[in-house]
């Protein structure tokens, strides 16, 4: 059955699907549209014309026929696929029924019959057009060519007209007269005009030709919307004046140039006066915007006006701004695509009586001063701007916001970075291998151009490659915006070795092309770093044999001082402190010269030393144990500690010869005893006293 079913309509499908793609007859043409154009002489031929509907792979033949209302002849002529002519022999004035036939080799069609009166399509010429203007009004009047014609009078006519820069007409109809007044017209302005009009009798006829009339002229109003531009760095010194047209309601004339005038830091003002006529020089003009080609390096201040042959406009200035002061308060947020661009940003934490207007700007990465840029002023009270326009893909804006003062200070925010589409960056950026090491290597590089990032980078890849074993390790390095270069160290690295790195830059849209370099790390030192530590001992331990020499000097130079200028002052050195200290110091240091454990001993016991001549003729020197000088002297020399000690003052051992120390109560008798040969050798006599 299913095999039945199948057969029965595969059948019913061959016979139906032929049918369907079969070649037809011809549309049917539309209601033919019929009219007799007159010159101002005669009218004679009928002209008729229709929309055809044809089919351009089956070729078509058209065809125009008629009759009149009293008579069942049929008339024919061959026509394009478009219109016809009946020629004034083949008809009869008063009622005629038209139609248009289509016929190929599938069929024929006809469309509907179209029935006048042929009193009724003469169509007489355009009105012939004439103007008179004045301040307060502007007069437009024509001619018709119905009089010229028998039985025919003046109908009624239409006229539309604008300004030059206008692309929509305004239509005024039912104008009984011939002529049409515009009063209050913009001073200055082109007007366009044109007329149509019918007789009484007949069709209406074509339009006039456009016939222009500018308004008389009157001083421009207003003044200039004037700013700068300074390209995508912003330094004042690639900075050039511009200005926006006055629109045509402000110019009232013909702007014939503009006065640019300067004031520099160091000299007079300059007026600068240039034609628009100019082709070339230091005025360029684009559509909308005009700019002074001259930059703006060591100008104060500079103001500009346009002029008409009536009188110019108020001078514009220029809001500079402050040098050095930028503010990071105001956030921009940017919305863009191919058609706008919108800016909106935060209102400062306080509004300053102060505050004139915000001014937003963008600029076109690569492109010269007055062109890609453009900018609006915006109301205090208001945080967003709105940009009209066409914008390029995979091209960058920078969007600048600043504040105006009433006092015509500018301070500038800082500017944003934005793209209608966003791509891959172009190329990747220019790097080195700036130092290497033995297990690690310094890498730098250099932004890409604005003009070839193609988006906002959001972060560089490096891709480091080792050649022995083609492992691959990714490194992501952020993006800072506050400088041109940046610098990556890759640390841990095998001595020796060859290694293959590639940076790309990462947007939005994602990475774009590599940049490739090829290093190889030094060989390893395997005693750098011990002769750094040893180094850094030698040093340590030079430092502190400088520091205790020194500190030993000033010892010695105090020992020196006290023995020069202290005279009749006891040697401690003497004392039998260190006759007792002699036996507990290691032999090792026997090179200290004095000890510093004690620096006040106790004196509690002083011998009284004299002097006596022994028979040799040599001074002896009799101390409490009953031995000589010499003896004694050779008994110091085995106690004293270092050669220096041998060297102190031979004067004050001729004064005196030791003094006995001792901490016990119970040589206080010896002491006092001691105490009074000392008083006896070093206090003077009475006899001195008074002989003093």
């Amino acid at each position: 059955m299913a095999t039945l079913g199948s057969r029965w309509l595969l059948s019913i499908l061959l016979v139906i699907v032929p049918k369907c793609f079969a070649p037809a007859p011809p549309a049917s043409p539309s209601l033919p549209e019929c009219s007799i154009p007159c010159d101002e002489k005669n009218c004679e031929h009928i002209r008729c014309k229709w929309d055809s509907r044809l089919d351009p792979e089956i070729p078509t033949h058209y065809s125009l026929h008629w009759k009149s209302a009293n008579s069942e002849q049929v008339y024919g002529i061959n026509g394009t696929s478009t219109s016809g002519t009946i020629d004034r022999e083949d008809y009869i004035h008063g009622e005629l029924r038209v139609w248009v036939q289509a016929k190929n080799q599938h069929g024929s069609a006809k469309s509907q019959a179209a029935l006048f009166n042929t009193a009724d399509i003469i169509k007489l010429p355009p009105p012939t057009v004439s103007s008179v203007s004045d301040q307060d009004s502007l007069e437009f009047s024509w001619n018709s060519t119905c009089a010229e014609h028998e039985d025919l009078s003046l109908g009624q006519c239409e006229v539309q007209y604008r300004t030059e820069a206008e692309q929509v007409w305004r239509e005024d109809k039912d104008v009984l007269h011939g002529s049409y007044t515009v009063d209050s017209p913009q001073p200055g302005t082109v007007y366009e005009f044109q007329v149509r009009c019918s007789c009484n009798r007949g069709l209406m006829s074509d339009w006039s030709a456009i016939h222009r009339i500018r308004s008389t002229e009157t001083a421009p109003d207003g003044e200039l919307d004037v700013w700068r531009d300074c390209g995508i760095s912003q330094k004042i010194s690639d900075c050039v004046v511009t200005w926006k047209k006055l629109p045509i309601s402000q110019a009232r004339g013909l702007i014939l140039g503009y006065e640019v005038r300067l004031s520099y830091n160091n000299g007079a003002p300059v007026l600068v006066n240039m034609s628009t006529a100019e082709p070339k020089g230091r005025l360029a003009c684009e559509e909308m915007q005009c700019h002074f080609t001259s930059p703006l390096k060591d100008v104060a201040s500079v103001s500009v006006s346009a002029y008409n042959a009536r009188g110019a406009t108020k001078p514009s200035y220029l809001a500079l701004p402050t040098p050095g002061e930028q503010k990071n308060e105001q956030a921009i947020r940017l919305v863009m695509n191919e058609e706008n661009l919108t800016v909106s940003w935060d209102p400062p934490a306080q509004l300053s009586d102060n505050l004139k207007e915000y001014v937003v700007q963008y600029k076109q990465a690569g492109c010269p001063p007055g062109q890609g840029f453009g900018w609006i002023k915006v109301n205090k009270s208001q945080t967003t701007g709105i940009f009209e326009g066409r914008y390029k893909k995979y091209t960058a804006y920078q969007v600048s916001l600043f504040t105006v003062s009433n006092s015509r200070k500018v301070h500038h925010l800082p500017p944003v970075i934005g793209y209608s589409v966003q791509g891959t960056p172009s190329r990747g950026p220019s790097f080195e291998v700036s130092s290497i090491g033995d297990t690690y290597v310094t890498l730098s590089w250099e932004s890409i151009p604005l003009s070839e990032q193609n988006g906002v980078i959001l972060y560089y890849q490096i891709v480091l490659e080792s050649g022995a074993d083609r492992h691959n390790v990714l490194y992501n390095v952020s993006v800072s915006p506050q400088h041109d270069s940046q610098t990556f160290k890759l640390l841990h690295l095998s001595p020796g070795q060859e290694y293959k790195v590639r940076i790309r830059a990462v947007t939005l849209a994602g990475p774009g092309k590599n940049k490739t370099a090829e290093f190889k790390t030094k060989d390893h030192e395997p005693f750098a770093h011990l002769i750094a530590v040893v180094l850094g001992i030698i040093l340590l331990a030079v430092i502190c044999v400088l520091c205790i020499l020194y500190s030993a000097c000033r010892e010695e130079n105090k020992v020196w001082c006290l023995s020069v200028s202290l005279t009749k002052v006891p040697d401690a050195r003497n004392s039998h402190i260190f006759r007792h200290m002699k036996h507990q110091i290691n032999d090792s240091l026997a090179w200290i010269c004095i000890p510093v454990n004690e620096p006040h001993p106790k004196i509690s016991l002083l011998e009284v030393v004299e002097k006596s001549s022994g028979p040799d003729g040599l001074t002896r020197i009799a101390v409490g144990d009953g031995c000589s000088q010499v003896d004694c002297q050779d008994d110091r020399r085995e106690e004293a500690v270092t050669e220096e000690c041998q060297r102190t003052d031979h004067r004050g051992r001729e004064e005196y010869s030791k003094m006995v120390d001792s901490d016990e109560e119970g040589d206080r008798e010896a002491s006092w005893s001691s105490s009074e040969g000392y008083e006896k050798h070093f206090m003077p006599t009475a006899m001195e006293v008074l002989e003093g």
